[in-house]
Order: structure tokens, then sequence, then C-alpha cells
């Protein structure tokens, strides 16, 4: 491994992506994830790699499409706002099979909200937010290390699925700090060719990427194969972890730092006789449907935790269907569920 550090979550962020090869980044700043931006700003120039403030989202959405389409890794920042403005361009890279890594921390909402933690995004990042049948991977970390270690898989995984890739964090892991074992940074010269990336034609047929096809017929051929390779992303890449679930009469479902708040009030339930755990999703899209599905046929209820109105709520319905009770418990514009709050959740529903 490489050095250890003590970093902010955005910071974590920036510097896994530099390591990871990130050659550019394309961002407009916003709270909270000011500080990325600023990281990158201080740092990937003085490695000799391309750093631009772009002029608003929409132009480093685009430039992110021009970078991804040469072939080299490329990133982008935002908070909620700013995201739902890049996701026209979104839609462009998963149409044009582009990889790209996306970082959105979440702030509150909706409009304009205010720059307080929020789980808000989920329906945006994992149910599309552009225009279009496509999906991105979804990564949601819940400490500082997972959020670095999730970048440096972001774009391993852009680059194997040719898929833009989201790392869906939020204001409090954005803003927390924790000590972080960095990894060494990879070789850029070692990463697998690009045959497909525009170039230039020197020797060989120029290479053409666009999203569109005004054939019906060729279009919805580009649409099935985006859907053969979901179906392979889903079949390969789902990640989850599991608390203390073996013996557990009620589980807890949470992502990023909504889980590790959980954890505690997981341990304060079995603290008091209550056999409870906690199933964390680390891939929001592909979703953990099966293995919460055979958790669910263990326990008589499972109940979700977000900082959001019941976004994730849904897909933890689709999971369970009859097999347990699911009930939810959320906060919103910037309130962050408490252990006590979740643990008096979890006494009232595990009677």
């Amino acid at each position: 491994m490489g050095e250890r550090r003590l970093l902010r979550g955005n910071e974590a962020i920036a510097e896994s992506a530099i390591r990871a090869g990130c050659q550019c980044y394309f961002a407009y700043p916003i709270t909270p994830q000011g500080e990325l931006v600023e990281y990158m700003a201080r740092h990937m120039p003085r490695l000799g790699r391309t750093f631009i403030q772009a002029e608003s989202e929409v132009a480093a959405i685009n430039m992110v499409y021009g970078a991804a389409g040469a072939g080299v890794r490329t990133m982008t920042s935002s908070s909620s706002p700013g995201i739902s403005l890049k996701q026209e361009g979104i839609s462009y890279l998963a149409g044009s099979n582009l990889p790209a890594v996306i970082v959105n921390v979440v702030r509150g909402g909706p409009g304009l909200g205010n720059i307080a933690p929020s789980q808000c995004d989920y329906f945006q990042a994992v149910k599309g937010g552009g225009h279009g049948d496509y999906h991105m991977i979804v990564l949601g970390p819940s400490t500082v290390p997972e959020a670095g270690e999730l970048t440096m898989l972001a774009f391993d995984l852009a680059d194997r699925y040719r898929t833009p890739v989201m790392i869906l964090a939020d204001g409090l892991l954005g803003q927390m700090m924790e000590p972080v074992e960095l990894p060494e940074p990879i070789d850029v010269s070692q990463l697998p060719p690009k045959p497909w990336a525009a170039t230039g034609a020197r020797g060989r047929e120029p290479n053409i990427i666009l999203s569109f096809d005004l054939g019906p017929e060729n279009l919805k051929k580009m649409n099935l194969d985006l859907q053969a390779k979901y179906d392979l992303i889903r079949k390969h890449e789902v990640r989850y972890e599991e608390t203390q679930t073996a013996d557990a009469e009620i589980i807890v479902v949470a992502y990023g730092t909504i889980a590790r708040i959980a954890k505690t009030a997981i341990d304060m339930a079995r603290a008091e006789g209550i056999r409870a755990g906690l199933f964390r999703p680390i891939t929001l899209w592909p979703y953990p449907y099966d293995a919460l599905r055979a958790v669910a046929d263990r326990v008589k209820t499972v109940l979700t935790v977000e900082m959001s109105a019941g976004q994730m709520w849904e897909d933890v319905r689709l999971a369970v269907a009859e097999r347990a009770k699911t009930p939810f418990y959320g906060e919103m514009g910037g309130i962050v569920p408490t252990p006590k709050g979740i643990l008096s959740e979890v006494k009232k529903h595990a009677r």
C-alpha cells in the first residue's frame, strides 16, 4: 500500500481519482463538494494533468464526454442541483458507451434545498435521471476510506463496461475526516488499450462515437446491446455487506453514512436483547435484490432507514415482496437520523 493520511471524504475521493489515473477533471464549484474541486485544482496541474473549472455544470459534463471519447480516464463532481444539470450529458455518455466517473455529494432538496447531507438523489442516480433506457453503475460508500476504495473501483468498472459510474456520497461523508490508507498510483501506460477511442485516424479507419441512429431498427439494436451490457453488470458487479444477520429477527437496510449510524443502533439493540442485523447495499445499481430477498426469507421485519422520503424503500419492497413486513424510517431536509432514533424504530417494529 501507499501512505496513510487523515483526509476529508471529498479529499479522499480526489486523491484516489488521481491515483486511479484520472487525466482530465472538469467541474463547477458547489457546496458541499467544494474541497474536491479545490484539491483537484491544486494537484492535477502539478502532475501535468488537465483541470478545468468549467463555466457551468452543463459545460463540465460535455467536456467529460470529449475526454472520454478520446480514451482518457476522466471525472466530474458536483452536488444535487449541479448533477441535475448534468443529466442530459450523462445520458449521452451512456448512449455512446463512454466510460466516465461522476461524483455526487448529495445535499438537501428538492430545488436549491440546503447544503446539509441528504440521500434524496437516489431515484435520480439509480433510475436513470436523464432520458432513455440506460443505467449507471452507482456505488454508495459509507466511510471515508471506502469512498477512496470505491473511487479506484469506479474507474476500473467504467473502463471495463464502457459506462458512466457514479459515486453517490452525501454532505456528511464529504466533510468528515478519517484516516485513509492510500494505494500506490497506477501506471496509466499499463491500462488496457481502447481501440474504439477517437484518437486520430492514423493508419486505420476513423472511429465514430455517437449516441443516435435515425433508423428505428438500428436504434433498437443499440438499445438491445445496452441492455445486454446491463445484464452482464447485474450478473458480475452486485456488492453488499451483511452485519449480524445470521440469527437476526429484524433487519435494518441502509446505505452510505446512514449504514454506519445504523451499525451503532444494531449494537445497542443487541445489548437490549433484540436480535437485529444490518444489510448494506454497496452497489445501489445494480441493486442486490437476490441477496436481500434471501435475508428477508429468514426474518419477520425489514426496516429501511434513509435520509429521504423513502426512495431506496421502493427497491427494498421490490426485493422483499411479501416475505416480511417492510416499515420505513426517514429524515429529510438535512436532518441525520441518530442511533437512538433508529433504535427506537427497531424496538417499535421488533415486537
